[in-house]
C-alpha cells in the first residue's frame, strides 16, 4: 500500500456508554473536564460482593476487589426501536445491546441520515472479549429456556453484524478479540480497509460486560486487581487495575469526504501499526522493545517525527510494573534527544479498563482532546512512580487542565 496515495481519515462520530453514566461524548467530556472517578462498588445485580469479598487474593473462590466500573441499567434495551421482539432481546448479549444504541448515537453525533447509510459500503469491527451472558444462558440449569435466539443472542461475532444488519451496511464486518488492545486492533483493521478501498466509512470500536463473578475472580486471583478499587496510572501508589464494563464507537471516513459533507470533524487518523510481543518472561508480560519499534512504525507510517507529538493517551493501567515499561517505551521514542516535555494520560484513571474497549475509550478522550483545544487532567497522580524517569523521558503527567494550542500555525499531534 503506497502511503503516498494515502490520506487521512476523520473521526466524525463518536457515541459511547462509560461508567459514570456517560452516554454521549458530552457526559465523557464533562467527566474529564470536572476530574471525576466514575468507579463505584460492584452493583448488587452483579452478585453477592460481601459474600464472595476476601482480601487475600489467594482465598479459593473469594474476590480481593469490591469495586469497579460499571454501567447503570445495564439489563435495559429499546427493543422495539431497533425492531427486535421482547423475546429476542431477551436472549440478546447486553454487549449486543449496548453496540446497537451505541452506534445509534454516533450516527446521531455526526450528523447523518439513516438513508445515507442504507446500502452503504461502511465497515464494522468491534473488539470483544468477555462472553459472560452467554455462559450464563448456557448451563444444564437453563436448558429448558434455551431457544432459536440463544444461538445468535450469544455468538461475538453478531456484535459486529448486528449493526451491518440493522442499517444494511455493505463493507466488512468483524469481531475481534486480541484482549485489551481489542477496540484498537478495530480501528487499525477499520483505517487500513477504507484505505485499501475495501470501505468507504466504518463503525470502530469495543465492548466490555461484567456480568458473573468468575472471570473478576480469576484476575483476582492472578494479583491483577487493585485492593482498594483506585486505578492509579503512573503514581507510586500503582497497585493494579480497576475492571470497567461500557461500549464506544467511533465512526470513520475519508478526510476529503468529511470536508466536502461538512462533517463536525474531532480529530484525523495519519497513520497506525500494529505487532506483537513474540517471547517474553510470561504470555503476560510486555516487551518493552516491542512497543519501541511499534511506535517507530505508527510515525513512519503517519509520517510524523515524534517530537511533533505533544500529548500520548497511554495504555497507563496503573500496575506498578506494567506502568514504567510502557512510559519507558514511549519516552525512549517521543522523548529521544527532545528538548520540551511531552504530556501523558490514561482515561482509566476516570473510568477504570474497560478491557476490549479500553482502546476505544482512549481515542475518544484524545478526540475531544483536540476537539476542544485542552489536554485533560490525569487524576490520582500525586507522586509518580519511582521507576519512571520523567524528567530524563521528557514525559510530564498533566494534573490539571491544559490549554492545548497550535505552536505557529502546526498541527496538533
Amino acid at each position: 500500500m503506497s502511503k503516498t496515495k494515502r490520506e487521512p481519515l476523520a473521526i466524525v462520530g463518536i457515541g459511547c456508554r462509560f461508567p459514570g453514566d456517560v452516554n454521549s461524548p458530552e457526559e465523557f467530556w464533562n467527566l474529564l473536564i470536572e476530574k471525576k472517578d466514575a468507579l463505584t462498588e460492584i452493583p448488587s445485580d452483579r452478585w453477592d460482593e460481601d459474600a464472595l469479598y476476601a482480601p487475600e487474593f489467594r482465598r479459593a473462590g473469594k474476590i480481593s476487589v469490591k469495586r469497579g466500573g460499571f454501567i447503570n441499567n445495564v439489563a435495559k434495551f429499546d427493543a422495539g426501536f431497533f425492531g427486535i421482539s421482547p423475546l429476542e432481546a431477551s436472549r440478546m448479549d447486553p454487549q449486543q445491546r449496548m453496540l446497537l444504541e451505541v452506534s445509534f448515537e454516533a450516527v446521531q453525533d455526526a450528523g447523518f441520515r439513516l438513508n445515507d447509510l442504507d446500502g452503504s459500503r461502511t465497515a464494522v469491527f468491534v473488539g470483544i472479549s468477555a462472553h459472560d451472558y452467554g455462559d450464563i444462558q448456557n448451563t444444564p440449569s437453563e436448558r429448558v429456556n434455551i431457544g432459536a435466539h440463544t444461538n445468535v443472542g450469544a455468538a461475538m461475532c453478531i456484535a459486529a453484524n448486528r449493526i451491518s444488519y440493522s442499517y444494511n451496511l455493505k463493507g466488512p464486518s468483524f469481531a475481534l478479540d486480541t484482549a485489551c488492545s481489542s477496540s484498537l486492533n478495530a480501528i487499525h483493521m477499520a483505517c487500513r480497509t477504507i484505505w485499501e478501498g475495501d470501505a468507504d466509512a466504518a463503525f470502530a470500536g469495543g465492548v466490555n460486560s461484567i456480568l458473573k463473578p468468575e472471570p473478576q475472580m480469576g484476575f483476582s486471583k492472578g494479583g491483577f486487581l487493585s485492593p482498594d478499587g483506585t486505578c492509579y496510572s503512573f503514581d507510586d501508589r500503582g497497585n493494579g487495575y480497576v475492571r470497567s464494563e461500557g461500549a464506544g464507537l467511533i465512526i470513520i471516513k475519508r478526510l476529503t469526504d468529511a470536508e466536502k459533507d461538512g462533517d463536525n470533524i474531532y480529530a484525523v487518523i495519519r497513520g497506525s501499526a500494529v505487532n506483537q510481543d513474540g517471547a517474553t518472561k510470561g504470555i503476560s508480560v510486555p516487551n518493552p522493545l516491542a512497543q519501541q519499534d511499534l511506535l517507530v512504525d505508527a510515525y513512519i507510517d503517519a509520517g510524523i517525527d515524534p517530537h511533533e507529538v505533544q500529548y500520548v493517551e497511554a495504555h497507563g493501567t496503573g500496575t506498578f510494573v506494567g506502568d514504567p515499561i510502557e512510559t519507558n517505551s514511549i519516552g525512549k521514542v517521543i522523548g529521544k534527544d527532545r528538548n520540551d516535555d511531552c504530556y501523558i494520560g490514561s482515561v482509566k484513571s476516570n473510568i477504570g479498563h474497560l478491557e476490549p474497549a479500553s482502546g476505544v475509550a482512549g481515542i475518544s478522550k484524545l478526540a475531544l482532546a483536540l476537539k476542544h483545544n485542552i489536554i485533560p487532567p490525569n487524576i490520582h497522580f500525586k507522586k509518580g512512580n519511582p521507576n519512571i524517569p520523567f524528567e530524563e523521558l521528557k514525559l510530564k503527567v498533566p494534573t490539571d487542565s491544559i490549554p492545548w494550542k497550535s505552536k505557529n500555525g502546526a498541527p496538533r499531534y
